[in-house]
Formats: C-alpha cells, structure tokens, sequence
C-alpha cells in the first residue's frame, strides 16, 4: 500500500491527493475553502495523477472524489474576475500558450484504459460536471446535485459535455439540460442515467470503495480491452467493432489471467489474477 501523496500545506501540489491501495487509486481533489474551484495548479495536478495512475501497473481501478461540501463549483470566478484564473482576460489573451487540451483531465479521463468511478460528494457544476461526467461511472451522495448552469454564465459545456451527453441521454433530454442550464438532483441523475445509484452521504467513500474493489477483483488486461473496446466502438461500424473484438480476444486467450479464470472457475474459487 502506497501512503497517501500529502506535499507540503500550501503548495499547488496539495491541491488533488494521491492514494493506492487494493489496487484502487483514489484522487482527492482538495480545495475545500474555495468549493473545490478549479485553479490552473490543480488541473495539471490532476492530470498528472491521472496519467500516473493509468501507468502504474499496481493500480486496477481509479476514484475520483473530493472534500468538503462541494466535488467542483467549476472554474474559480474569483480569480477569473480578478484577471488570474483560468477564464480571465490575462488568460484567454494567452490561451493557445497555456492550455494544452491534450493533456487535460477531461481529454485524459476519456483515453484512460483503467475504470474510473467519480464518488460526487456534493455538487459538481460546470467544469466540475464535465469531470464526473468523464468518469465511468458516478456515484453520489444524496446532497450531491450536478449543475450545467454553463449558459448561465455566458459559455458552453467546454470539456467534453456536449459530446458526452447527447450520448448518454439522448439529443432531446441533452439539449433541454444544456439549453435550461437547470440543477439536477442527485435521484433525477440516477433516473435519467447520469448517475449509477444514490447513497447517504456517510456511505459514499464505502460505496464507491466496494464498487472498485469488485472491479479490481477481475481480470486487469481484460477490464482494460474492455474499455479501450467500448470506447472504439463509439465511431465504428459494427463489422469493424466486431473484427477489432475478435482481435482483441485472441490476445487475451494467451494471457495467465485467462488460463486462472478457466481453472478458478473450474475448481470453483476466487480467481487470483495477476494482470499478465
């Protein structure tokens, strides 16, 4: 076990915390005091974590959650209005230098092979519902609420929203989502299919615990061609997903992990994969 990544208070890097155990990675975005706003700091912060996880051959499944009473209210206004944060004038008049869209958490998120499960603690709004919406899978908490008030404040779901949703909701209930700008409760994300289920605000962390370690109990190479599948087939044809799942197949009716799932489960046991 890996203890948690905890720098100095103070630093940019306290931002997002780091922790591995049970082959489950968990960020920890760490910015209480400001909503867990987004600051320039803790997005590169947070991409590198996400990339680190994604290579760490010891990590199976990544969460994602926060503290405090809120998982992201988006970009931190404060700092923008004030000319500092991401959105100000100084910024946006220096975008093409320091925005690398490649290696930003939403485009990071959505090219990981690892399972990521977002645990919303509170409410994500803007750019924080984009994040959770990047994950896999969401939990939330009861108080939890997503809040896409984008045209609200006069811009758009600007990291990955309106490519995301009109694929998990449908055109009409995406549009009327995006285009009202209204705040979803946590059991009407659950009912639309923006969230997997609702849990009382003290069980989220165990909650989302045990959703990972389910995950992280299966066949890791499998999981991840799993992933990597799904996402092709996004932009594929269907004779082409099935020629590039046969493939796929192939590679893993070589691995060990597959030969312990045969034998496990013909010796009627927990299979002990080693993700090789």
């Amino acid at each position: 076990m890996n203890a948690p990544v905890k720098p100095p208070a103070g630093s940019a890097q306290d931002e997002v915390l780091y922790e591995v155990s049970e082959g489950i990675a968990t960020l920890t975005i760490n910015r209480p005091e400001k909503m867990n706003t987004i600051s320039g700091p803790m997005l590169r912060r947070l991409s590198e974590l996400l990339l680190q996880a994604n290579a760490d051959k010891e990590v199976r499944v990544v969460v994602l959650t926060a503290v405090g009473r809120a998982f992201c209210a988006g970009l931190d206004l404060v700092d923008a209005t004030q000319g500092d944060g991401i959105g100000s004038q100084n910024q946006a008049r220096a975008v093409s230098v320091d925005i690398d869209l490649r290696n930003s958490p939403p485009t990071v998120l959505h090219h990981m092979d690892k399972p990521t499960i977002c645990a919303l603690n509170g409410a994500a709004a803007g750019y924080g519902m984009d994040t959770a919406l990047g994950c896999d899978v969401r939990i939330m908490a009861q108080s939890a609420k997503m809040a896409p008030a984008f045209v609200k404040r006069g811009v758009v779901p600007e990291s990955g929203g309106t490519w995301i949703l009109p694929r998990l909701l449908g055109w009409e209930k995406a549009a009327e989502i995006v285009f009202t700008g209204r705040t979803l409760s946590a059991q009407e994300c659950v009912e639309i299919g923006l969230a997997s289920k609702v849990v009382p605000d003290a069980e989220l962390a165990s909650a989302a615990r045990e959703m990972a370690r389910s995950m992280a109990e299966n066949a890791p190479l499998a999981v991840q061609s799993a992933k990597r599948l799904m996402r092709m087939g996004l932009n594929e044809t269907f004779n082409d997903h099935v020629h590039h799942v046969y493939l796929q197949f192939l590679q893993l009716i070589r691995t060990d992990d597959f030969r312990e799932g045969m034998a496990s489960f013909l010796e009627k046991r927990p299979a002990d994969f080693k993700g090789r």
